[in-house]
């Protein structure tokens, strides 16, 4: 047999085992969650895990981001009258039996939430904590957390959290074993049903968690048992996380390029969005990419640069400070000066004499 018809009967076993899961379920799913415009996570990832699973996602949105693949630049919290008003509509109308929740930021949602879904009380309520997010920004603090031990979880049927979230939520630190199944029973003293505790090495892509709290909330739809869907969800999962296909930035190649373009331009421009604009990408972006590749700010790297090679001239050549700064694009002797002692504490002729 051919490596390429091997491959083919493999992929053909994932598709018809993916296949396979998918039992179609007609009674509506509401996900009660914050919007993600990557499609990674969020209200986008739950509808299409749902709709992938044969369910039928509704949704009430708590909050609006604006990210990316490199992290949250920020968040905008709907009114909790908005959040709770758009549940209000869905349950009225469809009565969804299924109900999972995910990123909720304040006491007044969260309130929200819980006196809507108290009073209608769907059969099952799936809870993903997003206490922190997968790229490390906090995303609830502690007056939300403790409405969420007093409110929601006393709601819940299955909870999904990460090991981080839970010890925020528990203020327990968790080590070993023995730690997770103090935190799992503390949880459940809350009220929940059953505790899903994620080891966070094993939940390294964006939106792993968020998946799979969608595909349990299906499985439950579907009339599986708590435990049944919870291994289904499980295997549905992994399949995902096989494939591989979360989406993927361009940081790394776009950070070698504003370096390049910093070597070609530094001596004419020393503006950020100058090297933006070249790139045609926003400042903001830029720094984005900078900040989390390199630690600095596009302006510390240019300033760096520029510094340096100021620093050369001086040490290498005989030029005066004032050639130097007009070679560099400085505006006068006086401005190079201070900007060189900004950046290494002497001025141009205390360094020059340093070095030799």
């Amino acid at each position: 047999m051919s490596k390429s018809e091997h491959n083919f009967i493999i992929s053909e076993k994932k598709c018809f085992f993916a296949t396979e899961m998918v039992t179609k379920c007609n009674q509506p799913i509401l996900t009660i969650t914050g919007s993600d415009g990557t499609g990674e996570s969020g209200v986008q990832a739950d509808i299409k895990t749902m709709t992938a699973l044969g369910g039928r996602a509704v949704s009430a949105i708590t909050s609006i981001t604006i990210q990316n693949t490199l992290g949250i630049q920020q968040i905008f919290d709907l009114p909790a009258q908005v959040v709770g008003a758009q549940i209000e509509a869905i349950v009225n109308d469809v009565e969804p039996q299924v109900v999972k929740i995910g990123m909720i930021r304040n006491v007044a949602v969260l309130g929200a939430i819980a006196d809507v879904l108290g009073k209608y009380h769907p059969q099952y309520m799936v809870y993903d904590p997003v206490v922190s997010s997968s790229r490390g920004d906090t995303l609830m603090d502690e007056d939300v957390i403790a409405q969420v031990k007093n409110r929601l979880l006393p709601l819940c049927s299955v909870v999904v959290v990460k090991k981080q979230d839970a010890a925020a939520i528990t203020h327990r630190e968790i080590g070993n074993a023995d730690d997770a199944h103090l935190a799992i029973e503390q949880l459940k003293a809350y009220g929940c049903e059953e505790v899903l505790l994620l080891d966070d090495e094993k939940s390294l892509l964006h939106g792993q968690n968020n998946s799979l709290a969608s595909a349990i909330a299906v499985f439950l739809c579907q009339g599986c048992t708590k435990e049944e869907a919870i291994d289904k969800a499980r295997t549905f999962v992994g399949q995902q996380v096989m494939r591989a296909d979360n989406l993927a930035g361009r940081s790394s190649e776009l950070y070698n390029d504003f370096l390049d373009k910093v070597a070609r331009h530094y001596h004419t421009n020393s503006d950020v969005h100058f090297f933006a604009d070249c790139l045609n990408v926003s400042a903001r972006y830029l720094a984005q990419v900078t900040k989390r590749i390199s630690g600095q700010t596009p302006k510390q790297i240019i300033d760096e640069y520029l510094s340096e090679e100021i620093g050369r001239q001086l040490k290498t050549t005989d030029k005066t400070v004032q050639e130097i700064a007009y070679t560099l694009g400085f505006s006068s002797q006086a401005h190079l000066s201070k900007f060189f002692k900004k950046m290494k504490g002497q001025s141009p002729s205390e360094w020059r004499r340093s070095e030799k």
